[in-house]
């Protein structure tokens, strides 16, 4: 039975390191995957490393915009990747589209139109407050066809929104965690250690560490300002920060997330690492892993510190208040509040008692609740679902976690 998974964009990130799980992952003696992705692009190779047969597609440039004439561009952009995708539908005739994005569902949707192709829209983002999103969402319930799969509670409650709560049946949106890599990702403290000596940093020092693409909603530099505060009550403290800016705008903010060290006099204590291929081995070096979100529908960086056992400091947005208990398995902070931010994190590096009991328990919680087995697993029977035009159900949630931590 095949399936064709559309992917937007030639850039690879969480999103598209979720497809590639679900790729390695996909039951191919049931199904067939058929990726159709930008040419000569990194999502390109990372499907065929996935063992997929490929189709490429132009890259769909469209953004969520208040500005008149980019989007006229993006409504271009539309149409012509829109007519392409059809053609690749017809000459595939999948049994269904696995679109890795809202604005691939948009696409994949509109490209199916009279073809009877059940297609999941993906969700990994959470929808903006824009007007264009009811626009989505009208959309979406314009077919039955199309099915909504959502990364979190969070993301579900946005996509939904007021319009679309008359069409649950229409347009079923259902929750489907990520999943990490437990065997990647897990306690080492060995790894660890290597990486302290080779960036010069003794086995006694405390590390702080976030990892993410260098841009504003991933708010390093709202922890730069933070560390300056953690310095000056414990002044051999050290940041890493792992990371590089995708597109040119955030070149700037990587920029100025360097001024800002220099200006707070803490240059001395930031490690700017860029991209690194051995994330696991720099997250078994922190003390503290950060992730100081504005906004995050369900973020694999949280997955990854909790498996590896380490003591996670992040946010609490999105979907992050479905992965950690605070005080239990981790430690969360209001968005934006530097100065919480900061005690945090002086709580944290001061009892390292505390730390190893979040890490114990946030390891534990990675293993009973994310692995990829249940992530595959519940994708599957998505999928059958689908394809019946049945109506799944929703797998077991995390919103009672506080009550469930303690039962397991």
């Amino acid at each position: 039975m095949k399936v064709l998974f559309y992917n937007h964009t030639g850039m690879v990130s969480g999103a598209e390191r979720v497809m590639q799980m679900i790729l390695i992952g996909l039951d191919r003696r049931q199904f067939e995957p058929v990726v159709v992705c930008p040419p000569e692009s990194p999502m390109l190779a990372l499907a065929q490393d996935s063992r997929a047969r490929t189709r490429t597609l132009n890259q769909l440039e469209a953004r969520f915009t208040w500005r008149l004439d980019r989007i006229a561009k993006y409504l271009s952009s539309f149409s012509g990747v829109i007519r392409d995708a059809r053609r690749i539908v017809i000459e595939e005739s999948p049994a269904l589209i696995h679109a890795n994005s809202i604005r691939a569902g948009l696409v994949m949707s509109a490209a199916t139109i009279g073809l009877d192709v059940p297609v999941i829209w993906h969700a990994h983002d959470i929808l903006p407050h824009h007007p264009l999103s009811t626009a989505v969402r009208l959309f979406a319930a314009l077919t039955s066809t199309n099915r909504i799969l959502a990364v979190s509670e969070a993301v579900a409650r946005r996509f939904r929104g007021i319009v679309l709560r008359p069409f649950t049946r229409r347009v079923p949106i259902d929750v489907i965690r990520n999943a990490v890599d437990l065997d990647r990702f897990q306690p080492n403290a060995a790894n660890g250690a290597e990486v302290r000596a080779e960036l010069n940093i003794y086995a006694q020092q405390p590390v702080v560490g976030i990892i993410g693409q260098l841009t504003p909603r991933k708010g390093q530099l709202e922890l730069v300002q933070s560390f300056a505060r953690v310095v000056s009550e414990i002044p051999d403290a050290t940041l890493l920060i792992v990371g590089r800016a995708l597109f040119n705008r955030d070149e700037e903010y990587a920029a100025e997330l360097m001024r800002a060290a220099e200006a707070l006099g803490i240059a001395d204590r930031i490690h700017f690492l860029g991209s690194r291929d051995d994330v696991p081995r720099i997250i078994q070096a922190l003390d503290v892993l950060v992730v100081n979100s504005h906004e995050e529908p369900f973020a694999l960086t949280v997955l990854e510190g909790l498996a590896s056992g380490r003591a996670v400091i992040a946010t609490a947005v999105g979907g992050t208040p479905e992965m950690i208990q605070h005080g239990l398995n981790g430690w969360l902070v209001k968005a934006k509040a530097n100065s919480e931010l900061a005690s945090g994190i002086l709580t944290l590096l001061r009892d390292a008692n505390l730390r190893a009991e979040l890490g114990c328990e946030a390891r534990r919680v990675a293993v009973a609740r994310f692995s990829i087995d249940r992530f595959l697993s519940e994708v599957n029977t998505l999928y059958e679902h689908a394809l019946q035009r049945g109506a799944m159900p929703r797998p077991n949630s995390l919103n009672s976690l506080e009550v469930k931590l303690s039962a397991d």
